[in-house]
């Protein structure tokens, strides 16, 4: 009996070990998310930047999924490195940055991941529902790549507009 116990504990123990490793973490409820976005807008203002922040947790699927697709595809990760700083929000029973996510105009009721765009000053330019750029039983690189593309800094100056 005592041998039969002790091999189900060892076998719990891989079990959760696994899959305690297989977690992604690019969520952190240990953060201080009003003062990494502060960071990130300084950053994002000085290298001529937006800063592209994505909100979830790393009990979504979608958000793990989302962020796995930017960046294993090289267009999209060039991209949206090039033009913004990138910065995950988190949301989750542990931390739901409730203040934040206030001072964002409550972008979860779009659900998760949710996307808000700032400029170099932190004003909030954009909330984008990721069920926007999803394609069949996924994200559309094509769609993320333009949703990217119109919310640059360049893309929504003036200039950029102006004939000569």
């Amino acid at each position: 009996m005592k041998i039969r116990f002790n091999l189900l504990f060892f076998a719990a123990m891989l079990i959760s070990f696994a899959a305690s490793a297989q977690k992604p973490t690019i969520y952190h409820p240990e953060a201080d998310a009003k003062a990494d976005i502060a960071a990130a807008v300084q950053k994002a203002k000085k290298n001529g930047k937006h800063v592209l922040l994505q909100l979830g947790g790393n009990w979504c699927s979608w958000c793990i999924l989302f962020d796995k697709l930017v960046n294993s595809n090289d267009t999209l990760k060039t991209f949206r490195d090039n033009n913004y700083e990138m910065l995950h929000v988190n949301y989750s029973p542990e931390n739901k940055n409730e203040a934040v996510f206030a001072s964002l105009g409550y972008p979860q009721r779009f659900g998760f991941p949710v996307f808000v765009i700032l400029d170099g000053d932190g004003k909030r330019l954009h909330t984008q529902s990721s069920g926007y750029l999803e394609q069949g039983k996924g994200h559309d690189p094509k769609k993320v790549l333009e949703f990217f593309e119109a919310w640059t800094p360049d893309a929504i100056d003036p200039k950029t507009y102006q004939t000569k």
